[in-house]
């Protein structure tokens, strides 16, 4: 069983910038396939940055450019670099593994294991 704690929500001005951390155990390090979502109220989930198995990264449209995913296998955590932060940014975000084979990665079924949620909240 996989265990994601998700830290470094806040707010921030427009512009601003934020990292998000997803500390996790229970998984082998290496060679696992990590994701982060957003959701916004009661809306889907939405899947933000993929950071696949072998190192290769994807990202949603109105993330690229801004966000850079990356994990650090010492420390156990998978990191969001987010810059250039934008109202439309403001979601509860959420650390995502265990994914399913073959399945698409930002959609939420694909993944077993999430964490609890870090608030981001962006200003005008």
């Amino acid at each position: 069983q996989v265990q994601l704690v998700e830290s470094g929500g806040g707010s921030v001005q427009a512009g601003g910038s934020l990292r998000l951390s997803c500390a996790f155990s229970g998984a082998n390090s290496y060679g696992i396939s990590m994701a982060w979502f957003r959701q916004v109220g009661g809306k889907d989930r939405e899947g933000v940055a993929l950071l696949g198995s072998a190192g290769g990264t994807d990202y949603t449209d109105s993330v690229k450019g801004r966000f850079t995913i990356s994990k650090d296998n010492s420390r156990r955590s998978l990191y969001l670099d987010m810059r250039r932060l934008q109202p439309n940014d403001t979601a509860k975000y959420y650390c995502a593994a265990n994914r399913l084979a073959y399945g698409t990665w930002y959609v939420t079924t694909t993944w077993l294991s999430w964490g609890q949620g870090t608030q981001v909240t962006v200003s005008s």
